[in-house]
């Protein structure tokens, strides 16, 4: 039987979020460098970032799981949004949100927070960003099987703003 999937826009510290999982906005190799990944990386301690690198490479797009470090999460999920040249893609960030989804659905994560993807070192543009991810999660829902919750967290009021616009527009449509 399908869940009834609960999707919010919230403002605040990803790494303080109540969800069962969080997820990184990272590079195709999963070194931690600044912005989200950084925040997490302090938060949660350099076991985070090496047990992410020891699975990469991946392909831009593609994402994997790593423990939490001291984080009270279950997982932490790295999306590669982006390669080595630190640039990404309205395709990448499609792709990178889906295959966090995927990966959440096997590893049966209930609850998942999402930063906003290359909006930082990527400089994609915030709200072609909000209006990609959350058709993304929109376009995946009707397969969730586990998970019951998709939050996106927005460190800035500029970037929460967008996303809650978003939203609204897909849940209006």
């Amino acid at each position: 039987m399908r869940t009834v999937v609960k999707i919010e826009v919230i403002k605040g510290d990803i790494t303080k979020v109540t969800t069962e999982a969080i997820v990184n906005a990272a590079n195709n190799e999963f070194w931690m460098g600044s912005g989200v990944a950084g925040a997490i990386k302090t938060a949660g301690g350099k076991s985070i970032e090496q047990d992410a690198m020891a699975k990469g490479p991946a392909n831009p797009g593609d994402a994997v799981f790593s423990t939490a470090g001291k984080l009270r999460f279950n997982y932490i999920i790295h999306a590669a949004v982006m390669g080595q040249g630190l640039r990404t893609s309205q395709q990448l960030i499609r792709q990178a949100t889906i295959s966090s989804l995927n990966l959440a659905e096997k590893l049966n994560i209930k609850s998942l927070a999402f930063p906003a993807f290359g909006t930082g070192v990527g400089n994609f543009p915030m709200k072609a960003c909000a209006n990609i991810m959350v058709g993304a999660v929109f376009a995946y829902e009707k397969i969730f099987k586990n998970i019951e919750l998709v939050q996106f967290c927005l460190f800035d009021e500029y970037g929460y703003a967008l996303f809650e616009e978003a939203l609204g527009k897909k849940i209006s449509s």
